[in-house]
């Protein structure tokens, strides 16, 4: 009896811990957010567990034969996939998961299956379903996010590359071409700036679904920044050439754009083409020499498409270099200043000297301004160099006027960009004070593009120069939009015709003309006229004919350096 009653104890304390072993796993099934099926293989007995009605709501499994009840639940596709798993029986693969989108719905859950072996034999088999939509789509917007522009939905840069490198390798293998287009807004900055950057956002948004239209199995494109696109073709023809899209694209932009704001804005850009293996074998290089084209393109003006040779890659590489090199040369202050004479027309005495930069690099070379100032300008070195113009020149002038007591003027060039710093007024005045020069001696040479970003801050900053005695003069004037009519409400005091029209005053009646226009109405606005690069007496007799007041040019004199100035006003000394 005492070992009957043991094994009824032992039973029912068995059984007790069953009990609880049992509510323990359905307690964390309840509080647990996935859905299980539980799988006694042998007896071919099914449960389900945990949050079941939240994934397959109203379905009851009895058996294994129930099963069938779930494929609804999936989209249509994935139906065998998904039988697969709850039917997975792969000794070599005890665990396995796979996600299923919901047939009909937006939601995600993963499939993982678990199973138990007993002498190569499944005994058991549980099934987990875990809701994993929050995961997934966040996953998938990671993913968009590393191939997709999110702007206008066209690849992102990083992505267009590792695509174009692709078609690279294919069209070295097949023995094929690609194209590469790089495509850039024309004024999209003013544009940006004057509509703000939420209508730009939208131009970029729009244009970038015009150019989805493109889109095919051989071309890729790609949204690279702000307004600058990049489209490539695998393998190009006729049918679809970089020209037959440049066209295409220019035909569907002739109509102007209309915005969400009610306006409406016309577009035009540039395009600049390469292609493998002319311009390059690579896929980074490519890009840039489309880039380096369209640039090429730009300066040929709004809607122009240029192609890659090496002629302009040359250029290009040259003009790097140089720039390297002007900035060592400003640090270094590696420059020198020349002074080109003007002369009264009458009496051929000395009016003043306009001062001149010129850069020799280290290898000797002669840099002509006409090609580092635009450099300069663009990298901002323009700024130092125009300080140190000023100051080097105004020091000379300081020397000279104390030692050899001349009376005549000294003209600087000043660049548009120098015209924008909020301090320029200041600086000017605080070095001729330095040197103790007479503002009434000292010339400022503008052209027109100083009035183009900013008209009444420029003239603002010219009454002020006047009012302490500096003079204005107008570079270059024919050569621009020059207006007689605009130019009485400019505070300027000196015009200087430009020597396009001196070059062919004697042999062209047109330039005669209006050469001719310039001086009599000039006159009559009571400005001062300089001939710009006079170099033959039959010029310099024309000149003087008409009633120009001053010469400047080779036919009385080249840009001295200083020891020549030196010669010059000790002659002029000697003379008085």
């Amino acid at each position: 009896m005492e070992e009957l009653r043991y094994q009824v104890d032992l039973l029912n304390a068995m059984n007790t811990r069953m009990q609880a072993d049992e509510r323990m796993y359905r307690l964390i099934c309840d509080s647990s957010s996935n859905a299980f099926i539980y799988f006694d293989v042998k007896h071919r007995i099914v449960r389900t567990l945990g949050q079941w009605d939240s994934f397959f709501e109203g379905v009851v499994l009895n058996d294994i034969n129930d099963l069938s009840k779930l494929y609804p639940y999936v989209e249509e596709e994935s139906v065998l996939d998904f039988k697969s798993m709850l039917f997975w029986e792969d000794r070599n693969e005890a665990r396995a998961t796979k996600i299923f989108k919901c047939n009909g719905k937006n939601r995600f859950f993963e499939c993982e299956v678990n199973i138990l072996y007993e002498d190569d034999l499944i005994t058991d088999k549980i099934v987990r379903f875990k809701d994993v939509t929050k995961v997934k789509n966040q996953n998938d917007e990671l993913t968009y996010m590393a191939y997709f522009d999110i702007l206008t939905g066209l690849y992102n840069r990083n992505y267009f590359v590792r695509l174009l490198a692709d078609y690279v390798r294919k069209a070295e293998e097949e023995n094929s071409s690609v194209s590469v287009m790089f495509i850039d807004l024309d004024d999209f900055h003013s544009i940006n700036d004057g509509m703000g950057i939420v209508i730009g956002d939208e131009i970029v948004q729009q244009f970038g679904f015009l150019l989805k239209n493109f889109i095919s199995d051989n071309v890729i494109i790609s949204r690279f920044n702000a307004d600058v696109y990049c489209i490539a073709i695998y393998d190009p023809n006729p049918n679809q050439s970089p020209n037959t899209i440049f066209d295409e694209i220019q035909s569907k932009i002739k109509s102007p754009m209309r915005l969400s704001n009610g306006n409406e804005v016309v577009l035009s850009f540039c395009m600049g083409v390469a292609e493998y293996p002319d311009a390059s074998t690579n896929a980074l290089e490519l890009i840039n020499c489309a880039e380096i084209v369209m640039f090429k393109a730009k300066k040929k003006g709004r809607g122009q498409i240029q192609y890659f040779d090496a002629p302009i890659l040359r250029d290009f590489l040259n003009n790097v270099n140089i720039e390297n090199k002007l900035k060592e040369a400003v640090f270094n202050q590696n420059f020198q200043m020349n002074f080109q004479p003007q002369y009264y027309s009458n009496s051929k005495k000395l009016r003043g000297v306009e001062a001149l930069i010129r850069w020799r690099d280290d290898d000797g070379k002669f840099i002509p301004p006409s090609l580092f100032i635009p450099l300069a300008e663009k990298n901002g070195t323009i700024i130092p160099i125009g300080s140190w113009i000023v100051e080097e020149s105004i020091r000379h002038y300081s020397q000279w006027k104390a030692k050899y007591n001349a009376d005549f003027k000294l003209s600087l060039n000043i660049s548009a960009i120098q015209y924008r710093s909020e301090t320029f007024v200041e600086d000017v005045l605080s070095i001729i004070k330095k040197y103790d020069v007479s503002p009434e001696d000292i010339e400022l040479e503008i052209t027109e593009s100083v009035f183009i970003d900013d008209f009444n801050d420029v003239v603002e900053k010219l009454h002020l120069l006047r009012e302490f005695g500096i003079m204005i003069s107008l570079d270059d004037f024919g050569t621009g939009y020059s207006s007689l009519s605009y130019l009485k409400g400019l505070p300027i005091d000196t015009i200087k015709i430009d020597k396009s029209f001196v070059d062919t005053v004697t042999t062209d009646d047109n330039a005669r003309v209006i050469l001719d226009t310039i001086i009599y109405m000039s006159k009559k606005l009571g400005y001062e006229i300089i001939a710009e690069g006079v170099e033959m007496q039959s010029q310099f007799d024309y000149l003087l004919g008409t009633g120009c007041d001053c010469i400047q040019g080779y036919f009385f004199s080249k840009p001295l350096d200083q020891e020549g100035m030196e010669r010059l006003l000790l002659s002029i000394q000697s003379e008085m």
